[in-house]
Formats: C-alpha cells, sequence, structure tokens
C-alpha cells in the first residue's frame, strides 16, 4: 500500500503544481524525473548516466543506467565493452546504449533538498517561458492590471498570470498609484531576460490613445473608421487623425458619440486629457490645415523634398499665438502628426519675406550676369531664382519675356553659362587646394559645391564620405520634452539637399569603396515596396 500510495503521490504532485503555476503537466513530470536522476547521481557517482522515468498514468518510477558499448572502457561509470554488452544483449555493437535497471532508491535529507531544488528550478523556467510566450503575442493590446507595489515611481502591476511594470517616464505626469488599484495601460515592449520576462506598459504611448479609441468607438472595432495618425502631449493634450471607409459614416462624429461620450470615456481615462479629432486627408496641405484647427489658414507652401510645409496665417485675431499655441504645442503635435516640419508665418511676414527673396534674386542676376537692375528684376519676377535656372531654361522661354527678344535672351543664357564655368573653375580649384581625392567626384550625386564642402570637413575620400551618416551631411533636429527644438547644422547645409539624396549618396560611396555591392541596396528597397504593398490603403 505504502508504495501505490507514493505513485499516486507523485502524480497529484504533478498535477497540484501544473495548475497552480498554468504550465503543462508533462513539463512537471520531467523535472521530476531530472531531480530524482540528479539524487540517484549522488548515490552511484557523478560519472554514471543515471535516467529516471515516472510513468503518468500509473506514477510508476523506473530508474537505468545507461552504458555506452565501445571496444575499449576507458570509464566503467558510462562505458561498457562489447563482449560484456552482449552477455545481455546478443545484438549489440559498437556506439549502442545498454540500458540497466537500478534498484530503488531510500533518499535521505540531503538528496531530497536537492531533487526540490532542481524541480523548483524546471517549474520557474516553464513558467517564465508560458508567460513570455503569451505576452509577446499581446504587445499593441491594453491590459488590465492591480497595483501590486510602487517602487522608486515605478508601478509593479499584477496581471493574474505574470506582472508587468509602469515605469515612471510611462505614465501621466500627476498620476499617483497605489496598492490594490486597478489600471489599463499599453503593452508596447516584452523581453526574455535572465530574471524572466519583463513586460513594459505605457500610457503615455500615442498607441494607448489608439486603442481606447477602438475599445468606446465600435465603428473604429469594426474597421469602417480608421485611426491614421495620433500626436500626444502626455496628460495635456492631444490630436488624432481619423478617416471613414464609408462616405455615409462621419469619422469625426462617430468619435465624439452622443454628446460627447464616447471621447469623454477616453479623457476621463487619460486624466482630463484635450483630445482634438481632425479628419485625415491624403492631401497633406488639407491634413495639416485641418491638424491646426483652431487657427484659420490663409495659404500653404509644401517642399515635398525636404518634407516641410510652410503655412501662412492671417494678420488678424492672434491667428499667429493661435497656430502655434501655448509653448509651441498647436503646431507641436500638428507637426507631429503629419510628420512634416511645420513653419508658421504671417501675411505680413511672408510678404516681407518674398520681397527679400526678391531683392536677393535681383541682386544675385545684376552680379552674376553684369546687367542692370531692370533687367534682374525682371528676372526675378519671373521666378528665377539662380543661374543655374537661367542657363538651362529653353531659349524660346527666355525670349518670350516682355521686354526681351532673341538677342537678349541668348545673351543673357552665354553670359549665365560663362559665369556657371568660371565658378566651377574656381570650385575645381579650391577642392584641389583642399585635398579632396578625384574618386570623390565620381559618386552619383555630389556636385562641386558639395566637394569643397567636403574638403572643409576633412571628407576627402570615397572612405571618408562612405564612414558619413545622413544626418552627418543634412543636419537633425532634437526635440526636448519641454518642445524645445534644437536644429544641429550638417555638413551640406545650405545647398538644399534632401535626407533621401544624402542617404543614396553615403550608399553608392559605400558601394564604390567595396563596403557593400549594388544587390544590398536593392534588397531594402524590395522589402520596403513588399511592405508597402501589404499596407492596408
Amino acid at each position: 500500500m505504502a508504495v501505490s500510495a507514493n505513485r499516486l503521490e507523485l502524480l497529484q504532485i504533478a498535477d497540484a503544481v501544473a495548475r497552480e503555476k498554468s504550465i503543462d503537466r508533462g513539463i512537471v513530470i520531467a523535472a521530476m524525473e531530472d531531480a530524482i536522476a540528479k539524487a540517484a547521481r549522488a548515490r552511484y557517482g557523478s560519472e554514471t548516466d543515471v535516467h529516471a522515468e515516472i510513468d503518468p498514468r500509473k506514477g510508476e518510477l523506473r530508474l537505468s543506467r545507461h552504458m555506452l558499448v565501445v571496444e575499449k572502457v576507458e570509464n566503467p561509470s558510462n562505458q561498457i565493452s562489447l563482449d560484456d554488452a552482449r552477455r545481455a544483449n546478443p545484438g549489440a555493437q559498437i556506439g549502442d546504449t545498454i540500458a540497466d535497471t537500478l534498484p530503488p532508491l531510500e533518499y535521505g535529507r540531503i538528496a531530497a533538498q536537492s531533487a526540490k531544488q532542481v524541480i523548483v528550478q524546471k517549474v520557474r523556467e516553464a513558467e517564465r517561458d508560458r508567460q513570455y510566450q503569451e505576452f509577446k503575442d499581446r504587445i499593441g493590446d491594453i491590459v488590465n492590471g492591480v497595483v501590486k507595489r510602487v517602487e522608486y515611481g515605478s508601478v509593479i502591476l499584477d496581471l493574474g498570470r505574470g506582472e508587468a511594470i509602469i515605469r515612471r517616464d510611462e505614465m501621466l505626469p500627476r498620476e499617483v498609484f497605489r496598492n490594490g488599484d486597478r489600471v489599463r495601460a499599453y503593452v508596447f515592449d516584452v523581453r526574455r531576460e535572465t530574471r524572466g520576462p519583463q513586460i513594459f506598459l505605457s500610457r503615455t504611448h500615442p498607441q494607448f490613445m489608439a486603442k481606447l479609441f477602438a475599445q468606446e468607438v465600435p465603428e473604429i472595432y469594426d474597421g469602417i473608421v480608421e485611426i491614421k495618425a495620433v500626436a500626444r502631449d502626455p496628460g495635456s493634450r492631444a490630436k488624432i487623425g481619423v478617416v471613414s471607409r464609408d462616405s455615409s459614416v462621419d469619422p469625426v462624429g462617430a468619435c465624439v458619440g452622443m454628446r460627447g461620450s464616447r471621447v469623454q470615456a477616453v479623457v476621463n481615462e487619460l486624466q482630463g486629457e484635450k483630445i482634438d479629432i481632425i479628419p485625415w486627408s491624403p492631401d497633406i496641405a488639407t491634413f495639416v490645415v485641418n491638424a491646426l484647427a483652431p487657427a484659420e489658414v490663409a495659404k500653404v507652401v509644401i517642399d515635398e523634398d525636404r518634407e516641410r510645409i510652410e503655412v501662412v496665417v492671417p494678420d488678424t485675431n492672434n491667428q499667429l499665438s493661435l497656430a502655434i499655441g501655448r509653448r509651441g504645442q498647436n503646431v507641436r503635435l500638428a507637426s507631429q502628426l503629419t510628420g512634416w516640419d511645420i513653419d508658421i508665418l504671417t501675411e505680413q511676414e511672408e510678404s516681407e519675406r518674398r520681397q527679400a527673396d526678391f531683392e536677393n534674386s535681383t541682386r544675385v542676376f545684376m552680379e552674376s550676369l553684369n546687367v542692370d537692375e531692370v533687367v534682374g528684376q525682371l528676372l526675378a519676377s519671373e521666378g528665377f531664382t539662380s543661374v543655374e535656372e537661367l542657363a538651362l531654361v529653353d531659349l524660346k522661354d527666355l525670349a518670350g519675356i516682355e521686354g526681351f527678344d532673341e538677342e537678349t535672351a541668348t545673351e543673357l543664357q552665354t553670359r549665365a553659362r560663362e559665369f556657371l564655368e568660371q565658378q566651377e573653375a574656381e570650385l575645381e580649384a579650391k577642392r584641389k587646394e583642399l585635398g579632396v581625392e578625384d574618386a570623390v567626384k565620381t559618386v552619383p550625386g555630389v556636385t562641386s559645391k558639395m566637394l569643397v564642402k567636403f574638403g572643409e570637413n576633412d571628407i576627402k575620400t570615397v572612405d571618408d564620405l562612405a564612414g558619413c551618416a545622413t544626418d552627418d551631411l543634412v543636419g537633425w533636429t532634437e526635440r526636448k520634452d519641454s518642445g524645445e527644438q534644437t536644429k544641429h547644422a550638417g555638413i551640406l547645409d545650405g545647398l538644399e539637399v534632401s535626407r533621401d539624396d544624402a542617404e543614396a549618396m553615403v550608399m553608392q560611396a559605400r558601394v564604390k569603396a567595396g563596403w557593400i555591392s549594388e544587390a544590398d541596396i536593392a534588397k531594402p528597397e524590395a522589402e520596403d515596396e513588399d511592405a508597402s504593398e501589404g499596407q492596408p490603403a
């Protein structure tokens, strides 16, 4: 009876641990087998290959010693000669494993303690793996938890089947939680670490707001209304761009709800954060105008190469301060929402700047082409901004300007080309003086002006250019928590080089330097195209 009770007890323990830790029963039994085998090795010798097997239905325990069949025995603990093996099994061959059944063991206190440690460790590893497998697929979901403890401002939540952390910087300003409080948060990262899976939650992530709207607005959950973009200043204000796939459904009205009930539920969860719901548009100019609401916009000027948009607002009714917002909040959120840099100007400022550009272009033509002010003003008023444009324009277009004839147009283009040739010669001489190698000239996209800039910044070989980052060439903008932006200048500042062009230039330099091949450049482009094709319209 005692033996059958022990068998039953093994299976009962395995069932109880599997239920408590929410792991597979087979994993617990395998952990017990490892623990018993370890304890048995303490009795028979650490080099002995002892195996334990527990019948998952009856609970019977079998101990066996595995011996490797070899020609010459070097270690009697786990090796056996071919002759001895054939006495037990006539068909044994070199390389086979012979299993000898071992008698049951009575485990002492130390062996039992060691076995317990093995079981605890194996079960803990299985529990951690289960937690990781469960939560790694929940990145991007909202979870509910109960505050377990607060450590150094960070909150530890009990999710029922695991623990998660909300760091101080992922919580809303002035938000305080106490033990036992129920909290909703967004799963933005799950990492497998030595101390177990780390589940990181956030209440400031833009997608937390998007998911809250999906819970409150059935049209979003059903896919009729889509959230295209979200920008947040956590705890203060947010903008969300929405679009409807059904022309009969108003996306803004669906998100606001009857008497504001839906948006108010989200606002309450976010501690009173004000939310602007904006109709999204595929036309970037329209979207930017919508995003800057409630400010009125008189005009927009788009620079697609630099992804920059200039917004002109009326001089009246404080429209400039309204567009910029308190501490630049409105324009900053609009910029984050659209993904474009936004410059705000009043009509007067825009007029003054346009006049300054006109005067500057006039002066450039007067000095470069040796013409009088009237001719310079005529060229500037026709939209020419550089001598290069004048040299490349069709002669008929230039002769068609009022006050010009074909002879005048020909003379102007001749002077423009002579000026550019002289400028090119000066830049070439400067480039050689600075020690920039000829090979750099052969990199696609590199101009003479760029070569001089490279030389002035100690970029003199193809390898030097290949080692540059895109930010080194065109600069970058640093946004601080306060909303203040700091522009860091790049090597090619002032030459109107886009980020895409700079990146392409660096990649071509790496090809010429032999760091990568053209195929390496083509692969990411193909992957980007595949990814964009897989995105919903």
